[in-house]
């Protein structure tokens, strides 16, 4: 009696580390192309063996921790952009109209309403986007500063506002865009309801 098949083996399931091995080999390889550098010029640049860098650009070797700060240091890019391409959850926030999260916003008062329309988070926390709402005219306003650049878009309304020593009539579709650092707010409101958006682009904390 002949002997049975053998049974077709799994098609081999790629794992993580694979992923990892793979998504690292493609980066080096195109950082190094990118300067027009050889294998031996980099391993020469990063005290790693012609060896050893070649088997790390073909994955069939695991870069530690110490190998890709080396690298990094040679090819002078960040360690994270050794990653970049591998699969992960990205941050996206998705906010419905009129559903953004109301602020109790410095010299906020009765008639007017800010609303952040959400923040990305570490690193990508540099915007920070309101929706303001005034409905109702006041004798005085607060002037803002803060770090980074604003811009202003009116979507409704016209308000004249206020940069340092100097005032702009906005009308609806206008937009202003000043440094955070000089004095700055509505000064009159010509037409209600007045509605803008505001979006600072704060500085990054590294």
């Amino acid at each position: 009696m002949g002997q049975l098949a053998e049974p077709a083996g799994e098609p081999a399931v790629q794992t993580l580390e694979d992923e990892l091995e793979e998504v690292i080999a493609s980066r080096v390889r195109e950082f190094r192309s990118a300067l027009g550098w050889s294998v031996g010029h980099l391993a020469e640049r990063s005290g790693l063996s012609k060896s050893m860098l070649s088997k790390i650009e073909n994955a069939k070797a695991s870069a530690s921790l110490s190998t890709l700060a080396r690298l990094s240091s040679a090819l002078n890019v960040p360690v994270t952009a050794f990653f970049r391409g591998l699969d992960e959850e990205h941050d996206v926030i998705h906010i419905k109209a009129g559903r953004g999260l109301d602020i109790e916003h410095r010299g906020s008062r009765t008639g007017s309403r800010y609303q952040l329309l959400g923040r990305m988070r570490h690193p990508y926390d540099m915007l920070e986007p309101l929706l303001v709402t005034i409905t109702r005219r006041t004798k005085a306003f607060p002037l803002f500063q803060h770090a980074g650049v604003e811009l202003l878009h009116v979507l409704g309304g016209q308000v004249a506002y206020a940069v340092g020593d100097d005032t702009y009539l906005l009308d609806t579709g206008d937009s202003l865009q000043f440094a955070g650092d000089v004095p700055h707010g509505p000064v009159e409101l010509r037409e209600l309801p007045v509605r803008f958006l505001s979006i600072k682009a704060l500085p990054t904390n590294g």
